[in-house]
C-alpha cells in the first residue's frame, strides 16, 4: 500500500511544477507580463507565487474591491431609494404649478434587467420601473406638469468620466457616465438594418424609442459587398454620426451606445411615459447637477412617489456576474455619500482593514476601466482571504461568476464540468486579462487564486484558454 502512494505521489506533480509547466508550454506569453498568487485559506500557506507584489493593471478585477467594500460598508440589505418630487403641492385639479423633480440616489436597478441575477433575460423596450412611476403619478391624480421635468443627481458629484478612461470609452454603454440618476444602465441600443433598395439610407433605429439622440445617418444600402460601418461621437455629446455601407439582406447591427447626461435621459424617459398617459407637460427634460467642491444638500419638494430597488447583495450579484462597469462605478460613490467622506478615500481605510498594504495598489475608479488603476497579485488573494474569513463569506462568494456555468465564466473552461468547483471574477481591456477568486482543490481545500496578465500580443480567445488552462490546475 505504502509503494502505491508513493507512486501515486511521482505521477502527480505539485502544484507549483504543473503550473510552471503550463506558463513554459505557452511560448505566446513569453513577452508578457504574468503575476500570479495562490493561497490555502485553511493555514495561510501560500502554493504559488509569481511577479506577487508587483502592480498590473488588473481591469475588471477592480471590481473584487468595490464589491467588498460596498458590501461590508453598506450591508447585505441596503437598499437605494429613489424619488420623484414636486415643488409646490399639486392642485386639487391634477395640476402642477411648478417642476416635476426626479430624484436618483444611486439605485442601479431603474431597468429591465431581473433581480435576482439570471443567466438569461430579454429586454423589453419600454423600462419597466419608469413606466410603474408613471403609472403611480397618474394613480395619484396627476394632470397636468407647467414646469419642467428635472432629474437630479445631486446625491454625487458631477464626475461622470473617472481618470484614466480613454477618449472614446464614453461614447460605448461599457463607459457610460457615472451618475446618481441612472436608467437602463445609461445606454440605448442602436440597430442599423439595410435600406429598402441598393442606394438608399440603412434604417436606424433607437431602443428605447424616444427622442434624445440627434442622428446623423449616412450610411449607403449597396447590392453586395462587406459591411463597413462607422459610428462617431463626442462622449457626453447627444449627436451621433454614422456612414460607411451594408449590404441587401445583410444582418442587423447592434451598437450599445452611452448616453450623453444620464440625468437629462431619465428625465426625458420620464417625460415621454407621462404625455403618453395623457399627462400634460409645458416644459422640458432638463438636468441638475452638483460639481465637485459643493456641499451636498437634501433636494426640496414634497414626495409624490417612490421606489426601493432590491436588496445590495442582489445587485452587487450582477456587478460582478456580468461586470457591470457603471453599477461598480455607483458602489464606490455610494458609500463614500453614505459615510460622508469620498469614496477612495474610504476604500483605502477599508484595504487597511483588510491587511493590504497601500503599496500593493492604486485605485482611481471602482469598475477597472481605468488603466491608471493599479493592484498586486498578493493584494488580490489578501481581500479574497480577507472576505472568505468575515461573517460575509457566504453573500460574497455568491457574487461571483460559477465557472462554466454563469456571468462571465458561462462560456469558459469548456469541456470541463469541474470547474464549477470555481467562483471566480474576470477581468479584461486591450492587452489586459486577469482572473482571480476561489478554487476548492482535492488536496489543498479551498484556496483563494490571483492571476493577472498584461502585455500580451494573442488572439484573446488563446488568452482565456491558457487562463483557464492554469485555473484548472488548481482543482486537484
Amino acid at each position: 500500500m505504502l509503494l502505491l502512494f508513493v507512486a501515486a505521489a511521482k505521477r502527480a506533480p505539485s502544484l507549483r511544477v504543473s503550473i510552471d509547466r503550463e506558463i513554459a508550454g505557452s511560448k505566446r506569453f513569453a513577452s508578457a507580463f504574468l503575476g500570479m498568487h495562490v493561497v490555502r485559506l485553511s493555514d495561510g500557506q501560500v502554493l504559488y507565487a509569481r511577479n506577487q507584489d508587483h502592480l498590473f493593471t488588473p481591469a475588471s478585477n477592480t471590481k473584487l474591491f468595490s464589491t467588498a467594500f460596498a458590501l461590508t460598508r453598506l450591508g447585505v440589505d441596503y437598499q437605494f431609494v429613489t424619488s420623484i418630487l414636486a415643488d409646490k403641492p399639486v392642485g386639487s385639479d391634477g395640476v402642477l404649478d411648478g417642476d416635476l423633480i426626479f430624484v436618483g440616489r444611486g439605485d442601479p436597478s431603474l431597468s429591465n434587467r431581473p433581480y435576482p441575477y439570471v443567466k438569461e433575460w430579454i429586454a423589453e423596450p419600454q423600462i419597466k420601473p419608469i413606466e410603474t412611476l408613471a403609472d403611480q403619478l397618474t394613480a395619484a391624480g396627476l394632470k397636468a406638469v407647467r414646469g419642467d421635468i428635472v432629474g437630479d443627481d445631486t446625491r454625487y458629484p458631477w464626475m461622470p468620466y473617472p481618470p484614466g478612461w480613454a477618449d472614446d470609452d464614453g461614447l460605448w454603454e461599457y463607459g457610460a457616465p457615472v451618475s446618481a440618476l441612472m436608467v437602463a444602465d445609461n445606454r440605448v441600443d442602436v440597430s442599423i438594418a439595410p435600406g429598402d433598395a441598393e442606394g438608399e439610407l440603412a434604417h436606424v433605429s433607437i431602443s428605447p424609442q424616444f427622442e434624445f439622440f440627434t442622428l446623423d445617418n449616412r450610411i449607403q444600402t449597396i447590392a453586395s459587398g462587406e459591411r463597413a460601418i462607422h459610428v462617431n461621437g463626442l462622449p457626453g455629446m447627444p449627436e451621433l454620426r454614422f456612414w460607411g455601407s451594408i449590404p441587401t439582406g445583410g444582418e442587423v447591427d447592434a451598437n450599445p451606445m452611452a448616453v450623453a447626461d444620464p440625468a437629462v435621459f431619465a428625465a426625458a424617459m420620464l417625460r415621454d411615459a407621462l404625455i403618453r398617459r395623457g399627462i400634460v407637460v409645458n416644459g422640458s427634460a432638463v438636468a441638475r447637477h452638483r460639481f465637485p467642491g459643493e456641499p451636498a444638500v437634501a433636494v426640496p419638494g414634497i414626495e409624490l412617489v417612490r421606489r426601493v430597488s432590491p436588496p445590495l447583495s442582489q445587485l452587487l450579484q450582477v456587478v460582478d456576474k456580468v461586470s457591470q462597469n457603471l453599477h461598480a462605478e455607483v458602489m464606490l460613490r455610494e458609500v463614500g455619500a453614505v459615510r460622508a467622506k469620498e469614496g477612495l478615500e474610504e476604500l483605502r481605510d477599508f484595504l487597511t482593514e483588510a491587511g493590504v498594504a497601500e503599496d500593493q495598489y492604486r485605485f482611481v475608479d471602482g469598475s477597472g476601466l481605468s488603466r491608471n488603476t493599479l493592484v498586486s497579485p498578493q493584494a488580490v488573494t489578501k481581500l479574497l482571504e480577507y472576505m472568505y474569513r468575515s461573517p460575509l463569506r457566504d453573500q460574497w462568494i455568491a457574487l461571483l461568476p460559477v465557472g462554466s456555468e454563469d456571468g462571465t465564466l458561462r462560456k469558459r473552461f469548456k469541456g470541463h464540468p469541474e470547474a464549477t468547483a470555481i467562483h471566480a471574477k474576470t477581468g479584461s481591456l486591450s492587452h489586459v486579462r486577469a482572473l482571480s477568486g476561489y478554487a476548492e482543490s482535492k488536496r489543498q481545500g479551498t484556496v483563494a487564486f490571483s492571476l493577472l496578465l498584461n502585455g500580451y500580443i494573442a488572439p484573446d480567445a488563446e488568452v482565456a484558454r491558457f487562463l483557464d488552462n492554469i485555473g484548472l490546475k488548481l482543482l486537484p
